[in-house]
């Protein structure tokens, strides 16, 4: 995607392919940083502490950790059980997002029936750049198959102003490229709909207000940040014409895990008769889960994420505190949105129902 007229990518590997780079996302908006991952402990600090978020992204920054551990293997025999140790590892780093055992997986399973070091160096940088390709080509068809809700929405309007409702942060920053719930969003733009979008600002840590309207800005896209609590109250009144959100694990069964507060805005679209999508890669459905309630594991951050807030103080990046410091406060990441409250599921094959029978349609692969 374009930052100030330039393409870049969230990830990527230095001219040396020794070294992966990525968007510092704890910085934005205030500061664009691009920062250098050369170790197997930087990977996992920099997807523990979000400087990288979203599930493809994870995913994809997991596949280049394990290239990263290829690279600081020990030159022994006993190489392969350093770099599934490794593996774990790195697995463990969030818990939520199935995107990052995925990637991790697919380059571990590539690199360990080889003999030597140099063959699993290359086969890893191989691996994890197909990884990345895949996603940044599942990313374009999702804005393909969703751009015709949004192009039908603004028939039946006459050509007005579509307005879109988004949580979190599920663009191209969550991405390499397009996003998952702004790839329908920019491929309207790009049409030349009428298009605008309600952000929620995402508490505790803001992404939405911070990276997504970021990136919509950047694109030139029309939006307006609101408090996390404002999705009903536009609903009400007429002012949300579909919601479109992203998710970091999906049951078979079509239940959703993502940003904590997306089940209260599906709830509240279900009362007001506006359609709910959500739009995934198929990498980010868990195929082997059927109860996301009871089985999709939710990550609990740091206590101090909810009780201070950061911003900027005369140009200067601050964190203040916002509620007595003796009141305990719980920072659960994410919550499940059961199948039921979903119109439907935008993929990289097209848009299905939220039922295990229209997902594995889809996925035939998959049975």
């Amino acid at each position: 995607m374009k930052v100030d007229g330039k393409d870049i990518r969230t990830i990527w590997l230095d001219e040396n392919l020794k070294v992966v780079k990525i968007i510092d996302q704890r910085k934005l908006p205030q500061e664009f940083v691009i920062f250098d991952l050369k170790t197997v402990e930087d990977d996992i600090t920099a997807i523990k502490d979000m400087y990288v978020r979203g599930a493809p992204l994870i995913g994809v920054t997991g596949a280049y950790a394990v290239l990263l551990a290829t690279l600081n293997a020990p030159d022994t025999q006993f190489e392969n059980e350093y770099l599934i140790a490794e593996a774990d590892r790195i697995k463990a780093a969030r818990p939520t997002a199935v995107n990052l055992g995925w990637g991790v997986d697919e380059v571990l399973s590539a690199i360990l029936k080889l003999a030597t070091p140099e063959e699993k160096i290359k086969t890893a940088r191989d691996t994890a750049g197909a990884i990345t390709q895949q996603e940044v080509e599942n990313c374009r068809k999702i804005g393909e198959h969703g751009l015709p809700l949004i192009e039908r929405i603004s028939q039946q309007k006459g050509g007005k102003t579509v307005n879109v409702l988004t949580h979190c942060n599920a663009g191209w920053l969550a991405c390499i490229e397009h996003g998952t719930a702004t790839a329908p969003i920019y491929a309207a733009f790009d049409h030349g709909l009428d298009i605008h979008v309600w952000v929620d600002e995402t508490r505790p840590l803001n992404q939405g207000a911070r990276l997504t309207a970021w990136e919509l800005g950047k694109h030139g896209v029309k939006h307006t940040i609101v408090t996390d609590n404002a999705g009903g109250h536009l609903m009400q009144h007429g002012m949300v014409d579909l919601v479109i959100v992203g998710t970091d694990r999906t049951t078979v069964t079509g239940d959703v895990a993502n940003k904590i507060g997306t089940y209260l805005k599906a709830l509240a679209a279900r009362d007001n008769n506006v359609p709910f999508y959500v739009a995934l890669p198929s990498s980010t459905f868990d195929w082997n889960i059927k109860d996301g309630i009871r089985d999709i594991p939710i990550e609990q951050r740091s206590p101090a994420e909810v009780s201070y807030v950061q911003g900027l103080d005369k140009d200067v990046p601050t964190s203040v505190l916002i509620c007595p410091p003796a009141s305990p406060c719980a920072n659960f990441a994410f919550d499940v949105t059961p199948a039921r409250f979903v119109t439907g599921f935008i993929t990289e094959r097209g848009s299905c129902q939220a039922t295990e029978a229209d997902i594995r349609m889809l996925f035939p692969e998959k049975d």
